[in-house]
């Protein structure tokens, strides 16, 4: 599928945001004062600001309220219900670490729970999909819900939580890729299956494309079609797994606990996060591609 930079941001920057304010919400850590206001500040700016950004990518944005109607059956409508019950929740927790109010947490455990919930939401929103097989297996839910939770405890300060996470996603990394790699072809999709001709003819499923539907580009070939070269997969994909996940395990068990230290692991982190993040919206196959050509 086309990589759109709204929805990479959304879902990097978002996932991230709401893992902070997990680790927040439970006490991990439990900052007061100021310390209190940038910690929180941080996880909400990353969280509110993930969520605007993938508005962008909406066709009608000022329709955004509409999906939130839709919780019966839209994984959208129900992260954006989640999403906004976390924040609300941890509203008071916030506000009584920063003013030192002392106020209990229990807010905070059930904002920790709603903040999963809204990751787990927002992965859903993608492995529901059959159409494309690649995302349609388990790895996709915990790909999302450890990556947040390997930046939410980078960013939170943990430093055992952080090390344990990021090797945690350095093996769910390697197993989306390699399950990934064979997902479309363990459906045995063609253009035959797709199309329902396959079983016609003396040669069974010898289908091919007589000529493209369409004398340029449309909707759904600039959005569900999206080749990369298989030369630059491999750079990425190392470059996701050191980044996102093995350097930061290194660093966060040689570099001492101190600001500076955490500031510059998430960084690295952040950078691996966004390369898995394009690759896994850039390999995705659509089967939509069969009736082109283009698989």
């Amino acid at each position: 599928m086309h990589p759109a930079p709204s929805v990479i941001a959304f879902t990097v920057l978002s996932g991230m945001g709401f893992g902070l304010l997990a680790f927040l919400g439970a006490g991990l850590p439990a900052p007061v004062g100021w310390p209190a206001f940038f910690h929180w500040g941080l996880g909400y700016s990353l969280a509110v600001g993930g969520l605007l950004a993938s508005t962008f990518h909406l066709g009608n944005p000022q329709r955004f309220l509409r999906a939130f109607t839709q919780w019966r059956s839209s994984w959208l409508s129900r992260e954006a219900i989640a999403s906004v019950a976390c924040l609300l929740a941890l509203a008071p927790v916030a506000l009584s670490d920063w003013l030192g109010l002392g106020w209990p947490r229990a807010l905070g455990l059930i904002g920790a729970v709603l903040a999963l919930a809204t990751i787990f939401c927002t992965a859903m929103i993608y492995a529901q999909l059959k159409t494309i097989p690649r995302w349609n297996h388990p790895t996709t839910p915990a790909l999302f819900v450890v990556f947040a939770g390997a930046g939410g405890a980078i960013l939170a300060g943990q430093s055992g939580a952080g090390l344990m996470l990021s090797a945690l996603l350095a093996l769910v990394l390697l197993a989306a890729f390699s399950i990934g790699d064979g997902a479309f072809a363990a459906r045995a999709q063609t253009l035959g299956t797709a199309t329902g001709l396959g079983t016609i003819g003396p040669v069974q499923g010898a289908v091919r494309v007589f000529e493209q539907p369409h004398t340029s580009p449309n909707y759904l070939m600039r959005e569900m079609i999206y080749l990369v070269a298989r030369k630059h997969i491999r750079p990425l994909r190392r470059l996701a797994l050191i980044c996102a996940a093995i350097l930061p395990a290194v660093l966060l068990a040689i570099l001492p606990p101190a600001p500076w230290a955490f500031a510059v692991i998430a960084a690295v982190h952040l950078l691996g996060a966004f390369a898995a993040r394009w690759l896994f919206f850039a390999q995705a196959e659509h089967v939509v591609g069969l009736y082109y050509g283009q698989r």
